[in-house]
């Protein structure tokens, strides 16, 4: 198995899913098997019970998987099926190393995180790594590591410490670390600047891990003399330094991985050159090109609880997406918190209440998506009745269905106090109810 382990310094947010998901489409663009495995360093087991609006959103995979959205990302880009165990938190880590200890399975010993968390953490990632998850027998030739936060990060140690160790055993021509960072530009001095990038990777090196590759993240392309200073500062050849600058869509980070031979740099370090093949990217660049081409766009409006945090609703933008582009319609979407169009608002917050109807009115068609907990459901069931007395094509996703359910039940069947058994478990008029027994809810009044 060969790994390459993706990190990030400076900052959080550069982009290392993306990264990670691109490297990973032009590695099997060569021809090669790729899986993909995300580490979160936080101590929740799962990303079932964090707030959309601190962590964004949860991505549910085919086994129930509540996990972190970058595994969503790897999906769609590799066109993969993941699992619950292709995302690694410390709190599943811990869990099964204490699990071990009560039954006794370390014999005494006293349990530390080194060895005993660095060697779960190790056995882990081995193990995932060989399922397979493209449909096909037998694993992959190469799993893509995303560590998530940044490098320095308390919470992270124990898992940079394992990876040291990985690639210790695994052998050199069997890991590739590539580190992605930040070159910003001071708008006074309007130079590109090096030196959060130089401390990032001394950091790195400190800690046991040098980079082969450096993925920098910046608003222009770098010039010759910032990647002269980076290669002689942080020992990583010229040829090694990849740019990833402001494109029009992410689309096109593969294309640009693929333009600066950062495939050839990455298998030239696992020793794969000679079975790799060029890699082919002409239905992705048709894909990223149709999309940088379309000019006529759909106004679409997304009514939410969580609309503060865009990511809270990522699978259903990038579904949006997808199905514009079907369409050859570029997505204009305007975001309306649900609470502002409740008739409350008009006195707490007249100017946020009249834009977000202004932002309705004018929208050809409305979606409301899902979300827990009745904060916002007036506002969304008033969009909803919007959008059915207006003819506004109309789409509601699990909450958003619910709504809409409620909204007909109460406007047109006269049902006054309809409402779903979620929000009101005492309500006289039940149209959603929960069905333990299939673990869903059920409209009694779409099947009678």
């Amino acid at each position: 198995m060969k790994y390459v382990l993706v990190t990030g310094g400076v900052v959080s947010g550069l982009g290392k899913g993306v990264t990670a998901s691109s490297i990973g489409v032009v590695l099997k663009a060569c021809g090669l098997r790729v899986t993909s495995i995300k580490i979160d360093p936080y101590l929740n087991t799962d990303a079932g019970t964090m707030s959309p609006f601190e962590h964004g959103e949860v991505f549910v995979l085919d086994d129930g998987g509540e996990v972190d959205l970058d595994l969503g990302n790897y999906e769609r880009f590799l066109d993969v099926t993941l699992t619950k165990e292709n995302n690694i938190t410390t709190g599943k880590i811990y869990q099964s190393v204490l699990d071990k200890e009560r039954k006794g399975d370390f014999l005494g010993k006293t349990v530390q995180v080194v060895p005993h968390i660095t060697d779960a953490i190790k056995e882990r990632i081995e193990s995932v790594a060989h399922v397979p998850v493209d449909g096909k027998e037998g694993p992959a030739d190469v799993c893509v590591i995303e560590l998530g936060g940044t490098v320095g990060d308390i919470e992270s140690m124990p898992f940079i410490e394992a990876l040291r160790q990985l690639f210790f055993s695994v052998g050199h021509d069997n890991f590739c670390l590539i580190h992605v960072s930040l070159i910003p530009v001071l708008g006074v001095v309007g130079e590109q600047k090096t030196k959060p990038t130089q401390h990032s990777v001394r950091e790195l090196r400190a800690l046991g891990l040098t980079p082969h590759l450096l993925a920098c993240r910046s608003a222009q392309p770098l010039l010759d003399n910032t990647k002269q200073k980076l290669s002689q500062f942080c020992h990583v050849p010229a040829a090694n330094i990849l740019n990833i600058h402001d494109v029009p869509n992410i689309w096109h980070i593969p294309l640009l991985l693929r333009n600066q031979n950062a495939h050839h740099s990455i298998l030239k370090q696992l020793d794969l050159l000679s079975i790799a093949t060029p890699p082919d990217l002409e239905a992705w660049t048709r894909m990223a090109e149709t999309f940088d081409n379309l000019t006529d766009s759909v106004r679409i409006a997304m009514v939410g609880k969580y609309v503060g945090l865009t990511d809270s609703y990522l699978s259903v933008v990038k579904a949006l997406l997808h199905a514009c582009i079907a369409c050859s319609l570029k997505p204009s979407i305007d975001w309306i918190a649900a609470s502002d169009l409740e008739d409350d608002s008009v006195k707490s917050a007249p100017e946020a209440h009249a834009a977000a109807w202004k932002t309705l009115r004018n929208a050809e068609c409305v979606l409301v998506p899902g979300g827990f907990g009745d904060r916002g459901v007036s506002g969304m069931i008033l969009a909803a009745k919007y959008a059915r007395e207006n003819n506004v094509p109309y789409l509601g996703i699990c909450l958003g269905m619910q709504i809409s359910v409620i909204e007909y039940a109460r406007s047109v069947l006269g049902f006054e106090r309809a409402n779903s058994a979620e929000f009101d478990k005492e309500t006289h008029n039940p149209v959603v109810i929960f069905m333990p027994e299939v673990h869903s809810s059920y409209c009694l009044f779409c099947f009678g």
